[in-house]
């Protein structure tokens, strides 16, 4: 008689792995306090005290650089005037953030597949170098499986943005990172990005609302020649900040609600997030160098789709990667009040699921795996 107990695949396996064990260690990862590396400029009890810093992923060249971007308050959204405005950029409402770093620019290559090809794990191994304690807390979370293509698809690999991840997985690169420094880095909520890319203006975009100009700072369909483009290459916003509108659009931590903003009306709002609850949609802000130039207003919103990986060949599709979203990266920030650590754990924990809705992981059988 065959035998018709199921047997989950390797990925599968790998995927159920990630969503139940890996999140109970995540107390653990909180309590890496001490930065792998000494950086000082990173160090501020006060937002006046904060500066530019560069930070490094310990165990290899690789560094990345942050901007510290001043509390504040911001008008949120479009007006219905605004060229290329959108129902879900609207009404138009008061936020009040609180001092942050931002990533200079979006993630590249050079960082992500350190993570993404566990290179820091190999290079100790051919260097015989001993492990640290935040290597051991990185070590033990959740990476990608290989991807079964070139994820960036031929367009340039180093000193251009990571492209084609899943929500999830520039999730868990932040969650990563923040175990491999000893400092706490995540996704940057849909308000946060919105602030940092406005930098005080109220245009449609950061230098003013004459979109013939967006050549001189973004990549987009009327000037990408069909590809992304190094990061950095144009002009930065007022702020300092790099591709802010164009080359790759941009993950931001929030759950995509597109009436989210009604509920702000008449109202200052202080650091909204809305909780991640399901794989899809989530939003991407920014714009790309796919996008015609309303697209990368700065209130455009874009919501995720699961076909963005629907060339994906796989069974079950990858949890990582968007085969079909060739368009999408992201960057990273760190807020200056770092949270505690249930606070973090609500972030990182929320909507873990792989397929399925509410926290569950449901298996090709139907049986379905709690958190």
């Amino acid at each position: 008689m065959p035998n018709l107990v199921y047997q989950p695949s390797r990925m599968q396996r790998r995927a159920w792995l990630a969503i139940t064990i890996f999140p109970l260690l995540f107390a653990t990862v909180a309590k890496a306090a001490e930065p792998s590396v000494d950086v000082p400029d990173a160090a501020a009890a006060t937002a006046a005290e904060m500066k530019p810093y560069a930070d490094v992923i310990s165990g290899t060249d690789v560094k990345f650089q942050l901007i510290p971007i001043p509390g504040g308050k911001f008008i949120m959204g479009s007006p219905n005037s605004e060229l290329g405005h959108k129902v879900d950029e609207g009404p138009q409402h008061e936020i009040e953030i609180e001092p942050l770093w931002i990533g200079k620019y979006t993630v590249t290559w050079d960082e992500f597949e350190v993570f993404m090809f566990t290179l820091d794990i190999e290079r100790r191994k051919a260097t015989t170098a001993p492990s640290s304690e935040n290597d051991k807390l990185a070590d033990a979370l959740a990476r990608p499986t290989k991807p079964y293509t070139d994820m960036s698809f031929g367009m340039g690999k180093s000193g251009y943005p990571a492209i084609s991840m899943t929500h999830y997985a520039a999730r868990m690169y932040c969650r990563w990172l923040s175990a491999k420094t000893g400092r706490y880095y995540r996704l940057p909520t849909e308000a946060e990005w919105e602030y940092a890319c406005r930098a005080g203006t109220t245009t449609a975009y950061s230098f003013g609302d004459d979109p013939t100009k967006l050549g001189e700072y973004a990549w987009y369909f009327d000037n990408s020649n069909e590809s992304y483009k190094k990061i950095g290459l144009k002009k930065p916003n007022p702020w300092g900040l790099y591709d802010m509108h164009g080359n790759v659009a941009q993950w931001v931590l929030d759950q995509y609600i597109a009436d989210y903003y009604s509920q702000f009306k008449g109202k200052t709002s202080m650091e909204p997030l809305a909780i991640t609850k399901t794989m899809y949609p989530h939003p991407v802000r920014g714009g790309s160098w796919q996008d015609d130039a309303v697209d990368l207003r700065s209130a455009a919103r874009r919501p995720s789709k699961k076909e963005w990986k629907d060339s994906d060949p796989q069974l079950p599709q990858s949890v990582w990667y968007l085969t079909d979203a060739q368009f999408v990266g992201f960057r990273i920030c760190r807020p200056l009040r770092e949270p505690t650590a249930e606070e973090k754990q609500k972030i990182w924990d929320a909507g873990l699921d792989v397929e399925g809705e509410g926290g569950r992981f449901i298996w090709p059988n139907g049986e379905a795996g709690k958190k």
